[in-house]
């Protein structure tokens, strides 16, 4: 089976658009178009023509270049059943564990609420990559605007499941804010330090950061490390801005002196 064509496409401020193709079948699926006009560009631009249309959530930064993709190309538009009144563009309603195809590639759809009450990923097993959408990113986590952080940290635990080589497509360009934050909740780590410096060099070349791996966000995603979901709470009310750093991070039996408390955005 001829391995899938990944094409970030960035949009907006800080969103990544994942154009998807299949070789063999020339079947190609976009994951949460923002906008559609580059996106149509981008497949045009190699040849392919859009089939289908892969939605996480329902969030606008995610379906608003549904319509228009759809009436350019006639393409099919899969997303989550429990958004369906939020995303009426739907074709087709997938839940957790249910499978949908991009020719002969076959995903498994994973139930992730918590940033939206009906968020979902897509895991392609064989392919060793899964599209979290808003779910996790490079060194962070979706904020719980719809969920609860024991949903987050089950979803973390799942995500914890698979290997290290697995290639995690996240929807922002978040990593050097994040990256900033996580040092602050666990500065003893060499591995986050390490990190923070290549990711500051990679955003002052104008490099992407993403996707990441499992591997690097076991290494060093505080909300990923956080033991339980008291401490995934703790530390998304510091990033939310929410509360003041009082004591150390604990993550997986391991403790940091803190560095004072930082608000960002994501």
């Amino acid at each position: 089976m001829a391995a899938l064509d990944i094409v970030r496409i960035p949009v907006l401020s800080d969103n990544y658009v994942w154009l998807v193709h299949d070789p063999a079948s020339q079947a190609t699926m976009v994951v949460d178009p923002a906008l559609a006009e580059p996106v149509l560009e981008a497949a045009a631009a190699r040849g392919w023509t859009i089939t289908d249309i892969w939605n996480t959530h329902w969030h606008p930064d995610h379906t608003g270049g549904n319509t228009a993709i759809k009436e350019a190309t006639g393409c099919t538009i899969t997303g989550p059943a429990a958004e369906y009144a939020r995303i009426p563009t739907l074709d087709v309603q997938v839940k957790g564990g249910d499978k949908v195809k991009l020719g002969e590639h076959v995903a498994d759809v994973w139930d992730v609420p918590a940033h939206t009450a009906g968020h979902i990923a897509y895991h392609f097993a064989a392919d060793a990559a899964i599209f979290v959408g808003d779910t996790m990113f490079a060194m962070g986590c979706g904020r719980l605007f719809e969920g609860t952080a024991e949903q987050m940290f089950a979803n973390m635990q799942k995500l914890g499941t698979l290997d290290d080589a697995t290639r995690v497509y996240c929807a922002h360009e978040y990593t050097l804010s994040n990256a900033r934050f996580a040092v602050t909740v666990d500065p003893d780590n060499d591995a986050l330090a390490a990190r923070l410096a290549a990711v500051e060099a990679a955003r002052a070349a104008g490099e992407a950061t993403v996707p990441t791996s499992i591997g690097e966000e076991r290494a060093t995603n505080p909300f990923f490390r956080a033991p339980d979901a008291a401490e995934l709470a703790r530390i998304r009310a510091l990033k939310d801005g929410l509360m003041p750093l009082q004591r150390p991070f604990i993550c997986n039996g391991e403790s940091g002196r803190s560095q004072g408390a930082i608000s960002w955005r994501s």
